[in-house]
């Protein structure tokens, strides 16, 4: 396999790397002003590798020689050595990358190639060469140089006919924010412009040949995968005497092995009926190519092949207990890819992460609001079962600030820091740490720990983003606060939240958590309190209340009694007490999470467990039809969905608040 290498004289062309490629996003669109974002192209990825004098060779991912295959886009650029990545696509006539005309076009070239016709320019279905990254120019390589260097550089290059060759647009999150646009609006425009999606480009990068580090990621607005073509099902009725369906596969990516995948029976023209009929009918074998074989009622009828060709498909849904792919569509054979490069959907979570091969830049300098920060090891994975980055911890706060700092405002934060995520140590911290920023308010009270009495606390106010995503780069993952806020006077003020704590012992889950929530929102609705819920974020679940007492000791004297009070009349259910032996097969009413000298996870914060799961806000519908632990289990990314669609479900502790009765 051809290397990169300077050599070769003057005439010579940059030598073939394989490609960077981009990870799935998971669902969850990358917002910050660390990120920049193109527009997902749908052609065939393709290294542009020019020579001083203009000679050019067209390169695929997996090292296909592509130069005759596309003779237009040959010596449109000259001057100087460049090595240039990009797509080769076509356009339809509403001005959209049309993958489709692409695939008809490489029918032609096939069907051609070894014929007198066989340069045939095909001048009615025009390609173009769209550049997004540069990875030499002249004698200097450039794969160390961060993303946006290289753009700035690939944007400089003379494209003298931007029909053939053009750079794709990047826009940054800063420029967005200045036309008042999100990422998530550009995406609204993508979707109406009928594009394919967005990548998300990390600005600070460098260039990972063959890798898939995380640093690039990509959001599709269509779900597509690729596939393996491993078997075939003669048509029947209309389709009788040509092709009827594909079984397909893929790789697993933990054993290398072909696993199978399903089928599909749809988006086929009739000529590519007939073509893939003829072209597997010589590629056929006796048995199943597949590691395990497949179940007997999938495969009734199949004419199997030797697993060499790769196709595209679209899909709606990928079920990971069967490991298949549903409701398929045929999109094209992928010439471009080599069978060895076709992993399947993970049926389940890998136990160990993928991380990158090679850091980005351990420290980025970024503005948020009217502050300054300094951003570090943006590429740490602080979920290791999920992938999930410090970026990914940053950008989730900054999108869920809106409806967080609410419930922050005016109360000390503790913070859980995980410095190297939730598999390494975790400390709690009070205090403001040095280091921190002059700008960041903070409030000195009494400190209420069992060593320090008599000492004082400086604890941090996070009130505002930039305070939020500073806290958020040291890794706190988890955000506590009092039920009582700082008063005018800077010193604790009285209760203004009534909490209670349900925690499931051995044998419960949050099901059972929900049980006692509807109970015990009837007592306190009976009380005239407008209680609300959410989950812990990690195994029970909260109810809260705003209050006005004239006493701090009277929250924990009224939660105490209406836990006692549960117990009492469900003692099967129910405990009141923290004894570990009570606690198997009930649900512990925790009601000293009052005691003012005691904080709670902070709603939407993340929880620091295996996954980014966070403390969500939920209606009482959703407790009330909760019947398994999955209902009220939600990811940073689902909590961000929720909002959008439903708003602030704790908004209501901001006027709701009622005098809570006396004894």
């Amino acid at each position: 396999m051809e290397r990169m290498s300077g050599g070769g004289g003057s005439a010579a062309v940059p030598g073939w790397v394989p490609p960077m490629l981009a990870k799935p996003d998971g669902g969850r669109l990358r917002s910050g002003p660390e990120w920049a974002y193109e527009y997902k192209l749908d052609g065939y990825r393709a290294l542009m590798r020019v020579a001083p004098d203009g000679t050019t060779t067209l390169t695929s991912r997996n090292g296909i020689d592509f130069t005759a295959e596309f003779p237009t886009l040959v010596g449109v650029l000259d001057g100087e050595s460049a090595l240039i990545d990009g797509e080769i696509v076509v356009y339809n006539d509403a001005g959209q990358v049309d993958f489709g005309l692409m695939q008809e076009r490489r029918g032609r070239y096939r069907k051609h190639s070894g014929s007198a016709v066989r340069d045939e320019v095909f001048d009615d279905v025009p390609v173009r060469f769209l550049a997004f990254d540069l990875l030499r120019l002249g004698d200097t390589p450039l794969l160390r140089e961060s993303y946006d260097r290289r753009r700035a550089l690939l944007a400089r290059l003379p494209m003298p006919d931007p029909h053939l060759v053009s750079v794709v647009p990047a826009v940054t999150f800063d420029e967005l924010a200045a036309d008042r646009l999100t990422p998530a609006t550009l995406l609204d425009r993508l979707t109406a412009e009928g594009h394919e999606g967005l990548i998300a480009k990390l600005r600070s990068s460098p260039y990972l040949p063959g890798e898939r580090p995380g640093y690039w990621l990509k959001h599709p607005l269509v779900q597509t995968r690729e596939v393996v073509v491993c078997g075939w099902r003669p048509g029947k009725q209309s389709f009788g005497g040509t092709l009827g369906g594909l079984l397909l596969g893929g790789h697993d990516p933990d054993t290398g092995d072909l696993v199978y995948l399903g089928d599909v029976g749809t988006g086929f023209t009739h000529r590519d009926r007939d073509e893939l009929r003829d072209r597997l009918s010589a590629m056929e074998r006796r048995t199943h190519p597949f590691a395990a074989a497949p179940p007997r009622e999938d495969v009734t009828g199949a004419r199997w092949v030797e697993p060499a060709l790769v196709g595209e498909v679209r899909f709606r849904q990928f079920t990971k207990g069967a490991g298949r792919l549903r409701h398929t569509s045929w999109r094209g054979l992928r010439e471009d890819r080599d069978e060895s490069e076709v992993l399947a959907p993970r049926a389940s979570r890998p136990a160990v992460p993928e991380r990158p091969p090679a850091p980005a830049p351990t420290r980025v300098a970024v503005r948020v609001g009217d502050r300054r920060l300094a951003l570090s090891n943006l590429d740490k994975v602080m979920y290791p079962e999920d992938g999930f980055t410090k970026a990914e911890v940053i950008d989730y706060y900054s999108r869920i600030a809106p409806v967080l700092l609410p419930h922050l405002a005016g109360r000390p934060v503790t913070f859980i820091r995980f410095p190297n995520g939730v598999g390494g140590q975790r400390f709690f911290q009070k205090n403001v740490p040095a280091g921190a920023p002059a700008w960041l308010r903070s409030a000195r009270l009494p400190s209420t720990g069992s060593r320090g009495r008599g000492e004082s606390v400086d604890h941090p106010l996070i009130d505002d983003l930039p305070a939020l995503v500073w806290a958020a780069n040291l890794a706190s993952l988890e955000l506590h606060v009092p039920q009582w806020t700082i008063g005018p006077d800077g010193t604790r003020g009285l209760p203004d939240r009534l909490v209670f704590d349900l925690d499931p012992g051995p044998g419960t889950t949050v099901v059972e958590c929900a049980r006692v929530a509807e109970r015990l929102r009837d007592l306190l609705v009976a009380d005239g309190l407008a209680p609300v819920a959410k989950t812990s974020g990690s195994k029970g679940m909260q109810l809260y209340a705003a209050v006005r007492v004239a006493r701090a000791e009277r929250t924990s004297a009224y939660a105490k009694a209406l836990a006692e009070r549960l117990a009492r009349e469900t003692p099967d259910l129910v405990t009141a007490r923290m004894t570990k032996a009570l606690r198997p097969g009930k649900v512990l009413v925790d009601w000293s999470q009052n005691n003012p000298a005691k904080t709670t996870v902070a709603p939407y914060s993340l929880r620091g467990r295996d996954e980014p799961t966070a403390s969500t806000p939920v209606g009482w519908d959703e407790v009330r039809a909760c019947l398994r632990a999955e209902d009220l289990r939600f990811t940073a990314g689902d909590v961000l969905e929720r909002v959008a669609r439903t708003g602030d479900l704790f908004a209501p502790l901001a006027d709701t608040a009622a005098d809570l009765p006396e004894p």
